[in-house]
């Protein structure tokens, strides 16, 4: 058992448009073997800010669900690997891909770096407009940060 708090979700109506104003409502969700290491390195390295880690009762070191957000809009839930036996729990990681919109991937790239993040691919400038770049976190997790905000944003 872990704590947890009540959480409000927005409730919405899919018409099909997107508007200036809709609520982020994608939250990638990964799973580390270490998932207290995992939020320091989130947040050293990329700037991701923690707003809820809820640890399980009989062992702190065990993450049930931890909450990261993004500067400029959503974030990634993550939580530790084997955590139960349930299909969140099971997960194996280093198995997840993430992509995150950014104003300055040059200097990200620079912080991931100094943060230890393993280069996959440097930073390039996209035939589609987008300038980014890919790392792996310490547990093999693949993070692309660029500038693409998705097609007509």
């Amino acid at each position: 058992m872990f704590h947890s708090s009540k959480t409000r979700w927005p409730s919405a109506v899919d018409d099909g448009r997107m508007t200036t104003d809709s609520i982020i409502g994608v939250w990638p969700n990964l799973s580390y073997r270490d998932a207290r290491a995992g939020i320091a390195f989130l947040v050293e390295a990329f700037g991701f800010v923690e707003v809820a880690t809820y640890a399980r009762d009989d062992d702190s070191s065990v993450v049930q669900h931890s909450e990261l957000r993004w500067p400029t809009g959503g974030g990634v839930m993550l939580g530790s690997a084997g955590k139960d036996d349930g299909p969140y729990g099971q997960r194996i990681p280093a198995n997840d891909a993430v992509y995150v919109g950014c104003t300055d991937p040059d200097a990200l790239l620079a912080r991931a770096t100094a943060a230890a993040a393993t280069v996959v691919r440097g930073i390039a400038d996209e035939d589609y407009g987008s300038r980014g770049f890919t790392v792996r976190d310490p547990e093999g997790n693949l993070w692309s940060f660029g500038t693409y905000a998705g097609e007509g944003a």
